[in-house]
Formats: structure tokens, C-alpha cells, sequence
């Protein structure tokens, strides 16, 4: 009879051990399988740090790259280089159980050479805001924290749509969005930005260029003849622009900067950065309607 009563509660570990194995897909399309939740963790970049935070993983990070400064318990965690250079050698010394690389702003060479080097590497990639929550419960998949996770995620949702129905309809702005200013370089209409302006009611006059971050001459900016110019905080004096008052933002003073951060940081902390680029659009409206030339 003893050895009959021991059957189930194998059984019971058996499916436990198996339940714990998880796999997602990353935003390179391929399958991350873990076969049980991440306890190690390397973020690859600021953005990753923080949404691994929202997740409720935060505590479970043993690296992460340079800036990565939010919330505050994540500039404790210790550094590996920055997320354009790597210290391979001191992420492989940590021996993390997974790796969250960022596609476009990691180079590929590292994450693949980390992933060919036997870490697991999940690799994102969030091109459209409504992407945003369904990365934070798959990190919370992946770390074995999905309340804390679902419950961020199911934040964000509810707060994206309230933006959207407050800021949906309104009369469209062409708008130059500047995130470096030597070289000058914009965002193409792939870009989450480019999906932040879509939902504020502005139009990417860049948006078909087939780069992501592509580089720009003054000349291409004013022949596109911008309602609103937006300038990333870090990225340049927005005096600069009213140099060339034939320009419609720069002769109605369209000539907006914002956090950085807000704004260039795809997380939740993007939905106050959508909160102020909508209202900055909202005086670029109302600008042009009084300034409109007949």
C-alpha cells in the first residue's frame, strides 16, 4: 500500500517539474525555451532593465549596461559595459540563466556570440506601443513572476486606451522628430516614436525612409517644410531651428524638446511621454490655426 500512495505524489512531481519549463517567442521570431524560470539575469540594455523591473524580476538581475538608472534599485545592480559595447567576458563570469538583448540596440555580433557561447538570449524589439505589455508578461513567463507581471501589463493597457480616446481625431501635424543632432538623424515610420506621433495625430515627415534611425541634411528637413519639430532633450538646441524661419514650425515657433527617457524608452514610462508629446502637438494645432497663411 506504501508503495501505491507514493504513485501520485510522483506523478504530482513530475508534472511540476515539467510545468516549470517555459517557452516564448522573442521579436526575432524564434522560440526561447527555459526549463525553468530565469533566477540570473543580464540586461543588455536601459529599456530591458526597466521593463524586467515592471515585470517583478527586478531583484533577480546580477548585470546590467550603463544608464540603466530606473527605478532607483537599478543602478545598483552591477555593470557590463554599455549597450553598444559589451564586456563579454564579465557577463560570461556571472554565469546568467538568461540574457535579454535589445535587436537594434545591441550589436548583433555580441548577443549571437553570447547565444553561440551556450547563454540563453532573448531578443527584443517593440516596433508598436501596443506591444509593450504583451514583452512585460512574457518577461514575467520567462522569470516566473506573472502576477506582478500581468498586473503591470493589464496598467499599461488601461491607461494606453484612455490616451487614445482622449487624443483620437484630432486634425493631423507634420512633424520632424530629431534624436541626434551631429549627425542629424530621425526615426522612419517603423519606429516606436513614429507609432507614439501616429496615435497623437502626427504624420513622420521622415517615414519612408527605409532606415530605422536614419541620417538627415538640413536641406531634406526644410524642403519638407515640418508644422512641428520635436527634439530629443539630449539631442540639440532647439534655437538651431529658428534660424530658418521659412520653415512653418520654426515661423510659428513649433519647435518643441522632450525627456529623453519619456520618450525613448520603450516602457510604461512611455505612455507619460505620449501624455506630453500629444499636448505639445495640441499647441502646434492650435499655432497653426492662427497662424495659418490664407
Amino acid at each position: 500500500m506504501r508503495r501505491l500512495s507514493l504513485i501520485p505524489a510522483l506523478m504530482l512531481a513530475l508534472a511540476c517539474g515539467v510545468a516549470q519549463a517555459v517557452t516564448v517567442p522573442d521579436d526575432r521570431g524564434r522560440e526561447l525555451t527555459l526549463e525553468r524560470p530565469a533566477a540570473r539575469i543580464v540586461s543588455l540594455a536601459p529599456n530591458l532593465t526597466e521593463l524586467l523591473f515592471e515585470a517583478g524580476a527586478g531583484d533577480r538581475l546580477i548585470g546590467a549596461v550603463a544608464y540603466s538608472d530606473f527605478p532607483d534599485a537599478a543602478q545598483r545592480v552591477p555593470r557590463i559595459g554599455e549597450a553598444s559595447r559589451l564586456n563579454i567576458e564579465q557577463i560570461l563570469a556571472l554565469k546568467p540563466d538568461l540574457v535579454v538583448a535589445w535587436k537594434t540596440g545591441n550589436n548583433r555580433e555580441d548577443y549571437e556570440k553570447l547565444e553561440r557561447l551556450g547563454l540563453k538570449v532573448y531578443v527584443l524589439e517593440p516596433e508598436r506601443i501596443a506591444r509593450i505589455p504583451n514583452i512585460i508578461e512574457d518577461l514575467g513567463r520567462l522569470t516566473g513572476t506573472e502576477e506582478a507581471a500581468d498586473a503591470a501589463a493589464d496598467a499599461f493597457r488601461v491607461k494606453y486606451a484612455d490616451l487614445q480616446r482622449r487624443y483620437a481625431g484630432r486634425t493631423p501635424v507634420r512633424v520632424f522628430y530629431q534624436i541626434w543632432e551631429r549627425p542629424l538623424m530621425t526615426i522612419n515610420g517603423a519606429h516606436f516614436i513614429s507609432d507614439v506621433l501616429r496615435q497623437c495625430g502626427g504624420e513622420n515627415v521622415f517615414a519612408s525612409l527605409p532606415l530605422l534611425a536614419p541620417t538627415v541634411d538640413i536641406e531634406a528637413v526644410i524642403a519638407s517644410d515640418p508644422q512641428a519639430i520635436l527634439i530629443n532633450a539630449s539631442a540639440g538646441d532647439p534655437d538651431n531651428w529658428r534660424r530658418w524661419p521659412t520653415v512653418t514650425a520654426a515661423r510659428l515657433g513649433n519647435i518643441f524638446t522632450i525627456h529623453d527617457d519619456l520618450i525613448s524608452r520603450p516602457t510604461s514610462r512611455l505612455l507619460d511621454g505620449m501624455e506630453q508629446l500629444c499636448d505639445i502637438l495640441n499647441t502646434a494645432r492650435t499655432r497653426l490655426g492662427a497662424g495659418a497663411r490664407p
